[in-house]
């Protein structure tokens, strides 16, 4: 069984920087996150795209900045457990708890923190009757790593921001972009949509309105797509096609959680906000995307604000009999479990006698 001081449920941004703000008050944290690696959405959904609202970050791709989290909380060494899902959770007479994963890992501690941002994530799939039969052979929801696209023959489906923003990144990387919407209008920023009509223009992006693509062919793997167009009714196939791309979106759940006995609203569970986003079970508190109260704000920024304040009321729920006195790092620097130390350079002030 693996023992911690804080056991976080979800290891994206919000989570990870719980570990540093836990580890200042020398305390230890593990990490369960459904997903291979770190870095929660930033990882798995847009690592390649750059976010404007990091205090101190004019612009930081998303992976850059999971990457820069993972360097903050090196010294305090946490622990992960990754690619299993938290199951169940039970409670102890010492009102500590057990979680266990769908894989039967049991995890203990006296606090448990949900930072599962939205929830788990299932891709919103198009009505293709044979779509599953070309999963991992052609067809992929999301996009992790854009140099797969390389010189490849690439059909995106959908009129958002992540397939307008996907078409114009591509372009420029594989061999053909098609970019098939429903409807003629799109759903995306304005200036996304006239860079891809600039590109269709210029011949960089095929651009096929009023349609959908309604069959996928292939023996093995994916190797055409069947686009219908809604006026007509016609039937165009493009050939030699090496991905298509669905991006209609994702569907949150927040997964067994949701069974844990918490206090949910419109998906998000209910935290006091007015203290310590403690939820309705004492020692369970719910911090980031996650999380539901009066004014929230589904904002990074917000996510590491809440975890600074969860962490001190898991100190006191973890040492009742202690009394912490917070120094700012610019005065006691950061001592990590590694025995790492970082702390400004003292002035020497020599008096004048």
């Amino acid at each position: 069984m693996i023992k911690t001081d804080i056991l976080i449920i979800g290891a994206g941004p919000t989570g990870l920087f719980a570990v540093f703000e836990a580890g200042l008050l020398k305390l230890k944290c593990h990490l369960i996150d459904a997903l291979p690696q770190p870095g929660g959405q930033c990882s798995e959904i847009y690592p390649k795209k750059p976010i404007y609202d990091i205090p101190g970050f004019p612009e930081v791709l998303a992976g850059d900045l999971v990457t820069n989290l993972m360097e903050q909380i090196k010294p305090f060494e946490p622990g992960f457990t990754l690619g299993e899902r938290a199951q169940t959770i039970d409670k102890q007479e010492d009102g500590s708890f057990i979680v266990t994963t769908n894989k039967g890992t049991k995890h203990h501690a006296p606090v448990v923190v949900i930072a599962g941002g939205l929830g788990s994530f299932e891709p919103r799939k198009p009505p293709i009757a044979n779509i599953t039969d070309f999963e991992d052979k052609g067809v992929a929801y999301i996009i992790r790593e854009p140099e797969d696209y390389r010189d490849k023959k690439v059909v995106i489906a959908g009129g958002g921001d992540s397939a307008l923003d996907w078409a114009i990144y591509l372009a420029d990387v594989a061999s053909e972009v098609s970019l098939v919407h429903r409807r003629n209008e799109f759903r995306g920023a304005l200036d996304s949509v006239e860079k891809v009509e600039e590109l269709s223009k210029i011949g960089k992006i095929n651009l096929i309105t009023n349609a959908e693509v309604t069959d996928l062919k292939g023996e093995d793997e994916l190797e055409s797509v069947v686009i219908t167009h809604k006026a007509s009714a016609s039937e165009k196939e493009i050939k030699d096609t090496d991905y298509f791309i669905p991006l209609f979106g994702l569907s949150p759940k927040l997964g067994p959680i949701a069974d844990w006995g918490l206090e949910i609203e419109k998906n998000a569970i209910k935290v006091d906000n007015a203290y310590d986003y403690q939820t309705n079970i004492p020692g369970v508190y719910a911090i980031g995307d996650v999380n539901t109260y009066p004014g929230k704000l589904k904002l990074i920024l917000c996510g590491f604000h809440e975890a600074a304040i969860m962490c001190q009321s898991a100190y006191q729920r973890i040492f009742p009999d202690k009394k912490y006195v917070m120094k700012y790092t610019t005065v006691s620097g950061v001592s990590g479990f590694d025995g790492s130390k970082k702390e400004a350079k003292k002035e020497v002030v020599k008096s004048i006698n």
